[in-house]
C-alpha cells in the first residue's frame, strides 16, 4: 500500500513538503509524490486540494481520496472517481482560525473606516469619521461547520452581535442560531455583514441569487470564503450597482484563477483576495497519516464523506 501526494494545484506547499511531514508522523508509511510514483498498482490513497482530469484512473487499486482541506464537492463529482473510492476531508484547527481572522479583519476595517482614513491621508485631510460600535454592529454567519463555528466564535468574543444559520439546527452559546432556508431571509435582513462558509451542495449553488441578494440589509457587506459557486456573480455586480450592498469580499470566485478580464476585479465595491483566507494546515497532516493507517488496518475513518451528499 501506498500514499500519494498529488496536490494538483500550484502556489501552495510542495508535494515533497507534505510528503515529509506525514512520513515525520509515520516514518514505516509508503509516501510518493506525482514527481515518484513508481507502480501505480502500489497506490490505494491519494492525498490532494484538487483531483485533475483522468487523475484516478490511473491507479487501479485507490481505495480513498484525502482531501487536504475541508471543501470537497469537485472530488466526490469527479466524472472518473470510481464509486467504490471512499473520500475523506480535514478539519483542522489552523485554516479555521485563519479564515476567522480574514472575516475579522475584513470587518474590523469596515468598522474602523480605513479606507476612508487611507484616502483622508493621501490628500493630506484631517477628517474625523464615528467609527461603528461594535455591541450594536450585527454579523451573520453562513454555515456552522468546523469553520463557520469557529468564525461565530471569535466574533462574539470580539463582542459582536452573531446570528448564525445552517441547513439543520445548532447552538453555539452566544450566538443567535437559526436554521432552514425559510429563517435565512429575515437573518440577511438584520445583519450588517454576512460572512458565508457555506459547502458547494445542488441546495447551495447560486443561493445567493437576485432574490437572496435583495434580502439582505440595505448597505450591508458580504463576504465570502466558502464556496465560489453561492453566489450569482452577475445578480451581485448588479445588487453593487444599485446600491443594495456596500461592498463583496471575495476570496472564493467562480472561476479560479480569476480571469484577468472578469469585471469583478476592476468593480469599486469588490474587494478580490486569491482563496488565502485558510492557509495553514497545522498539525492536520497527522490526520493524513491517521487514514493511512486506518485504511491499512481496515478501521473507521476520520472525517468520511457521503459521496451522496457530498460533505
Amino acid at each position: 500500500m501506498a500514499l500519494l501526494i498529488d496536490i494538483g494545484i500550484s502556489g501552495w506547499m510542495t508535494e515533497e513538503e507534505l510528503a515529509e511531514q506525514v512520513r515525520a508522523a509515520m516514518p514505516e508509511a509508503d509516501v510518493r509524490t506525482s514527481a515518484d510514483v513508481g507502480d501505480p498498482a502500489d497506490v490505494t490513497m491519494m492525498a490532494v486540494v484538487s483531483l485533475n482530469g483522468d487523475r484516478p484512473t490511473e491507479f487501479p487499486n485507490l481505495q480513498l481520496v484525502q482531501k487536504l482541506g475541508a471543501g470537497v464537492e469537485t472530488i466526490v463529482k469527479h466524472p472518473g472517481l470510481p464509486d467504490h473510492v471512499r473520500v475523506t476531508r480535514l478539519k483542522p484547527d489552523a485554516p479555521a482560525r485563519e479564515i476567522a481572522e480574514w472575516f475579522l479583519a475584513y470587518i474590523l476595517r469596515a468598522q474602523r473606516n480605513m479606507d476612508k482614513h487611507d484616502s483622508d491621508q493621501a490628500i493630506s485631510a484631517w477628517g474625523p469619521i464615528e467609527p461603528r460600535y461594535t455591541p450594536d454592529t450585527a454579523v451573520g454567519v453562513l454555515g456552522l461547520g468546523h469553520i463557520g463555528s469557529r468564525s461565530a466564535g471569535m466574533l462574539r468574543d470580539v463582542g459582536f452581535q452573531v446570528k448564525g444559520w445552517s441547513r439543520s439546527s445548532k447552538q453555539i452559546e452566544g450566538v443567535d442560531c437559526r436554521h432552514g432556508y425559510d429563517a435565512l431571509p429575515g437573518l440577511l435582513s438584520e445583519c450588517d455583514f454576512v460572512c458565508c462558509i457555506l459547502p458547494s451542495t445542488p441546495e447551495t449553488v447560486g443561493l445567493f441569487d437576485t432574490d437572496l441578494l435583495a434580502a439582505l440589509k440595505p448597505g450591508a457587506q458580504l463576504l465570502n470564503a466558502g464556496r465560489g459557486d453561492l453566489i450569482d456573480e452577475a445578480a451581485l455586480m448588479a445588487a453593487l450597482d444599485a446600491g443594495q450592498l456596500d461592498r463583496a469580499i471575495l476570496d472564493v470566485v467562480s472561476e479560479e484563477p480569476l480571469p484577468s478580464d472578469n469585471p469583478l476585479w476592476t468593480h469599486t465595491k469588490v474587494v478580490i483576495t486569491p482563496h488565502v483566507s485558510g492557509w495553514h494546515l497545522g498539525d492536520a497532516l497527522k490526520d493524513v497519516a491517521e487514514n493511512y493507517r486506518r485504511l491499512s488496518a481496515g478501521e473507521q475513518l476520520l472525517h468520511e464523506v457521503d459521496r451522496d451528499r457530498g460533505y
